[in-house]
């Protein structure tokens, strides 16, 4: 954060210095205000002001005591007073709840049988939710589709993305792609190379359009970085702490003469991002012609990788030298480091909150509802020095503005903002979520599954309810404990506390036996009491509708577990007419979702 911390005194002198900065501004840093509102500040007399509105208008003088501003629109406006920015925040105070109502989660890598092979992209996509659209599914959930990382297919999980405002190409239709490997797992190896090779021959026989040369102009300068960064990585690796260090600024003369002899590539991986995003244009259109509430429910991951495209490109914007993480906890003993960048929250308020609410505008583009990941960050995140050097921190975040930002994008695209709020909670964090109309997330293997659970009238109504998560078990798995015996094979846990885990599982399989009224493992009775859950929407796992034991991924594994990388057992095109999610689709109708 660019404070020296190296001893005692040296943080007494940045903790002096800070207050010193805030104490000299002619106003506060960041100041959230209703549309409509016209904001009075107080301010010295005679104080130059310039107000820059987000349209572009722009309204300037000089104070007296204090300053009445105009009445403000929607949206992020910008008020200088003697050299100091304060950031205006205009937004509604509270998102409206949706109606009551249900979707499905699914993997969309996973969207090929595996006698198809391949990997599930957005046409599987497209089919998947016409099929459960059919039905009266009101969403389909799907894991992150940020940017990865083509050129290192070791690099896999959705939420290590390398930049979270541009798209995963490894998911773009192609007709021409030759036969790929078939069975239950994905060779992402193999897959990946044979979708690159038939990408870059319709690249060179189709050519370009104006519709491309419209999508250039309008995304621009960071289009462009982008692609440079694509197309660095595909001569000195994926990522860029492993470049030779005059690569490593995208402002060096260096990448400004890559970038004039390799203009073609660079061109060629804006393309790629045109595709992308015009085939999940096909699919918003899809779902909104199919009468979907919401259509997508798309994920944001709660971080990028500290060395991928987007901390390339703005520097400035991350912490380095740290990740995100845990703390040590009942969950994992040594706290956890996720590898994943933080942003800086004073460089976040110095640029007006623009870098997030550019991410949250781009997911916002296809979705009509989506998931912040551990939303818990807004309020503070757990820093933990990627050199290992300590255990972690805390770092308070600008939760009042990061949650006007989220109020102001949502309000733009009329779309449902839910956080997950699972973990250690901050104090409060749940009441803002709620004040502003933010849905929380509550999971019944927590919430029931325990001997003094909540029954389904219980739930919270501002919520969306789920049996498990991606990183939990699937109903089947659980109930028998396959991920306990997994993690006993693995070497995580040892004999002894795989037989405690078994014993308490049996008693939380009992307590959520008793709440749904069945023992057998009936997942209708399952789904017959997410249905009836008070909470206003709920998400059936399409593994849990199908039967599948494996989970699709197991924290605290890479290549020791096939994360990711599971296929469904029926093709997408077919997934609305499947019995099981019919059945599932009729018991939500009887609970009048």
């Amino acid at each position: 954060m660019g404070f020296d911390v190296s001893s005692d005194a040296a943080v007494s002198a940045a903790l002096q210095g800070e207050r010193a900065r805030r104490a000299d501004r002619a106003v506060p840093e960041y100041l959230v205000a209703e549309p409509g509102a016209a904001p009075v500040l107080q301010l010295p007399a005679g104080a130059h002001w310039r107000l820059e509105c987000e349209d572009g208008e722009e309204f300037q003088g000089f104070a007296r005591e204090s300053l009445s501003l105009p009445a403000l629109r929607l949206g992020i406006h910008r008020l200088w007073v003697a050299g100091s920015l304060c950031t205006l925040l205009v937004a509604p105070p509270k998102l409206p709840w949706p109606a009551r109502g249900w979707g499905i989660t699914l993997p969309l890598y996973g969207l090929r049988a595996p006698q198809e092979g391949g990997i599930g992209d957005y046409e599987d996509l497209r089919s998947a939710l016409a099929g459960l659209a059919g039905v009266g599914a009101g969403f389909v959930g799907i894991n992150p589709i940020h940017a990865g990382f083509p050129t290192d297919p070791a690099i896999i999980s959705p939420y290590m993305p390398s930049h979270r405002r541009r798209l995963s190409t490894a998911h773009i239709h192609v007709p021409s792609l030759p036969a790929a490997r078939r069975g239950a797992l994905i060779d992402y190896p193999a897959e990946l190379a044979a979708k690159a090779a038939a990408l870059e021959s319709e690249y060179q026989t189709a050519g370009e359009d104006d519709a491309f040369s419209a999508f250039l102009t309008r995304e621009g300068p960071a289009l462009e970085r982008f692609a440079t960064y694509a197309a660095l990585a595909e001569v000195h690796g994926a990522v860029w702490e492993d470049w030779p260090k005059p690569f490593r600024d995208p402002a060096s003369a260096a990448v400004a003469r890559f970038a004039r002899v390799h203009s073609p590539r660079i061109r060629y991986h804006a393309w790629l991002q045109y595709r992308a995003e015009a085939e999940l244009a096909a699919v918003v259109f899809a779902a909104k012609a199919a009468g979907m509430a919401h259509g997508l429910y798309l994920d944001l991951a709660v971080g990028t990788h500290p060395f991928g495209a987007e901390t390339w490109a703005e520097p400035e914007i991350f912490a380095p030298g740290v990740s995100l993480g845990a703390p040590p906890d009942a969950f994992s003993e040594g706290g956890q480091t996720w590898v994943l960048a933080p942003m800086n929250p004073r460089t976040l308020i110095a640029n007006a909150f623009t870098p997030l609410a550019l991410t949250l505008r781009k997911q916002l583009q296809f979705a009509g509802a989506l998931r912040i990941d551990h939303i818990l960050g807004f309020d503070r995140a757990f820093w933990v020095p990627l050199d290992g050097s300590c255990a972690g921190a805390y770092v308070r975040m600008p939760k009042e503005a990061m949650l006007a930002v989220v109020r102001i994008e949502a309000a733009r695209a009329g779309a449902v903002i839910v956080g997950e709020d699972l973990g250690n909670i901050p104090d409060g964090l749940q009441a803002d979520l709620e004040a502003s109309g933010v849905l929380g997330c509550r999971v019944a293997m927590f919430e029931t599954a325990r001997p003094d659970g909540l029954p389904a009238e219980r739930y919270t109504a501002q919520a969306l309810a789920s049996f498990g998560t991606h990183d939990l078990p699937t109903w089947a798995g659980w109930r028998t404990g396959a991920d306990i015996d997994l993690r006993r094979t693995l070497g995580a846990i040892g004999d002894k506390a795989a037989r405690q885990a078994h014993e308490e599982r049996r008693q939380n399989v009992a307590a959520m036996d008793r709440a749904i009224g069945d023992s057998a493992g009936d997942v209708d009775a399952l789904h017959r009491f997410m249905g009836q859950a008070a909470a206003c929407l709920v998400a059936l796992q399409i593994e849990d509708i199908l039967g599948i034991a494996e989970q699709p991924n197991l924290p605290g594994t890479v290549d020791e577990y096939p994360n990711w990388r599971r296929r469904l057992p029926c093709e997408a095109a077919g997934l609305g007419a499947h019995p099981a999610v019919r059945k599932a689709a009729a018991i939500m109708h009887a609970c009048d979702r």
